[in-house]
Formats: C-alpha cells, structure tokens, sequence
C-alpha cells in the first residue's frame, strides 16, 4: 500500500499529510532481495489460499450435506474465506503494481486496493478473535454463573457477532480511506527519477484517528489474547490437577490438554505479531520501500497462511480430511499409470 503520512503540529487537530508515489521510489532493497522477497510473498499467498480453500470446501460441503454447520464451522468458513480474499487481493496487487504501474497508480484502483486491503485485514483479525473466544467459553472450566450463561447463549450470538464484524470492519476501512485523502494539492516532477509526486491533505481529529485504528486492530488483539490466555490458564490447572491424580501411565486426556495448550499459545503469538505488523504498515512509520515495510508485509502474508494449517493439524475432522486427501492424491498417479 502506497502513501506516506506526514504529520506537523497544528491547533487541536492534526493535519495528515499523505504523499502518493506513481512510479517506485528508490528502495533499499537490492534487485535480488527485491526478486526473493517477491518469490517468498507469493509462495505464502499461494500457501493460504490453498490450506484457507481446504477448510472453507470441507466446511462447505458439510454446511450442504447436512444443511447446517457446528458454530466453530460457521466462523472458520467466514475466517477462510477472508483470507482467501485477502491474500488474492495482495497477490494481484503485487502482480499488477509490478507490471501495469500506470494502472495501479490511477486513483480509482489504487483506493479499491487499499480499502479492499483494510477491510479484509479487519474482518480476519475480528473472525480470529471470535474463534478465540468461542474456543474459550466452550472449553474453559469456569463455575460462574455469567459465564456458564454465555457458554449456553454464544451459539445462537456468533452469527450476530460475525455479521456485526463485517459491518464495523466496512466501516473503518470507509474511515481510514477518507482520513488519508482529501484534495489533491498538487503534482510536481521528482528531480531523482521519472516520476510524479502527488500529496493529499486532509485533517481528522487525533482522538478519532486512534479511537478508530484502536477499534479495528486493538480491541480484536486485547479479546484475542484475553481468551486465550484465560483459556491456556484453565487448561494449564485442570491439566495438574490430573497430574496430581495420575497412576503413572500416560494419559490421553492429559497430552490432549497439553497440545491444545501449545495450539492456543502458538495462535496468539501469531495474532500478535500480525497485528502489530498491520498496525505498523497501516500506520506509516517506515518508507514504503524499506526493508522493515517488507518484513511487515512478509509477517502479514505469513499468518493466514500459518495459522490455517495449524488449525488443519490441531482439528481432528480437518487433520482426518487432510489426509484423506493426501491419500487420494496418491492414488491417482498409480491409476493413470494402468
């Protein structure tokens, strides 16, 4: 995503200053770094769009057999099906700023991309948390009563709260795309290039700019790593209490415990460098060519596409239906061989 924001001081409000290249600005990256990092983005696009179209086809298919899903299904075919969108939208925007900048540089496509690209990250870091939370108030073991009242309700409340994420991630995408543009002030020739400098100036209040960013990216990371962390607790003390009462011999229920530990703290350490890369990327700390603007985009591209097959391997149905797959894939070269 191209642009820049400026901000110098002014009287109760903060004027934003956004300064949209048409051409490549000089990068600090070689060409072979600039190829690699190319290479690696599209192997993680392709990567999740594969393991994110694995789980929306099973959960699809078993929404069509039996003309329902579980609640868990539900959110994770609106998480994949984010991601999947999301990590299309990256791989052909890379795909089109490399080779048709004057077509990606036209206002039209490049403001599509850029709120195609916030609201399709908002709405994956909101389906993440929420499978979170559900995860958690499924399995917790709490006795209060205002939480066993949400773990009897949260099935019926999800599909609200799922929706209700769609809305307010349009919402904030429409936002942020307005603050980072207003009137085109000018257009003057870069004397270290053949490019074209355009800057935009728009003011917007500095408690709603971070009342807004925080909305989107912070309050799903704050319930994110609340319920999982409330959910590796609860875990971690019923799995030694059954330590405590063991005979010595290895226990399945106990090393399920102690996986679905590792699982949830692998997810939320996952969600937490993402968000904290697209907090940064949408924040315009760095130059868009710079090597930490890049890590940011590699770390962005990476967890849909890792935390997608964690999921595959920690869900029994998913893990079953991998390797049922795998397996017809196998056998198919032997038939056409015959």
């Amino acid at each position: 995503m191209l642009g820049r924001c400026f901000p110098p001081n002014t009287k109760g409000k903060q004027q934003l200053r956004m300064i949209k290249l048409c051409d490549p600005a000089e990068s600090e990256l070689s060409p072979f770094l600039i190829t690699l990092t190319l290479a690696v983005l599209l192997a993680e696009y392709l990567t999740g769009i594969i393991a994110n179209g694995f789980i929306t086809a099973i959960h699809a298919a078993e929404w069509v057999q039996n003309k329902s899903v579980s609640t868990s299904g539900r959110i994770l075919v609106f998480l994949s099906v984010s991601r999947i969108a999301l990590q299309s939208l990256m791989m052909l925007e890379i795909t089109i700023s490399s080779t048709s900048l004057s077509f990606y540089s036209e206002d039209a496509v490049y403001y599509a991309f850029k709120i195609s690209f916030i609201f399709l990250n908002f709405c994956s870091l909101w389906f993440a948390a929420w499978l979170s939370f559900f995860y958690f108030v499924k399995i917790a073991n709490f006795s209060y009563p205002l939480f066993l009242k949400l773990r009897w309700r949260i099935s019926g409340l999800i599909p609200w709260l799922l929706w209700l994420s769609v809305f307010i991630s349009f919402s904030h995408s429409m936002f942020c795309i307005n603050i980072c543009t207003g009137y085109c002030d000018n257009s003057f020739p870069i004397h270290s290039s053949n490019s074209t400098e355009k800057t935009y100036f728009s003011e917007i209040s500095v408690v709603s700019l971070a009342f807004f960013f925080n909305l989107g990216i912070v309050i799903p990371l704050i319930m994110f790593i609340l319920a999982a962390i409330l959910l590796i607790l609860s875990l971690k003390r019923h799995t030694l209490h059954m330590g405590s009462n063991a005979t010595g011999s290895k226990d399945p229920s106990m090393e399920a415990h102690i996986g679905a530990i590792k699982a949830t703290s692998y997810f939320l350490i996952l969600y937490i460098f993402n968000a904290v890369a697209l907090f940064i990327y949408l924040s315009n700390m760095f130059d868009i060519n710079s090597l930490w603007n890049t890590l940011c985009q590699i770390i962005m591209a990476a967890y849909p596409a890792s935390h997608s097959i964690l999921l595959i391997k920690d869900n029994p149905g998913l893990r079953r239906a991998w390797k049922q797959l795998q397996h017809r894939l196998h056998l198919y070269p032997k038939q056409w061989t015959l």
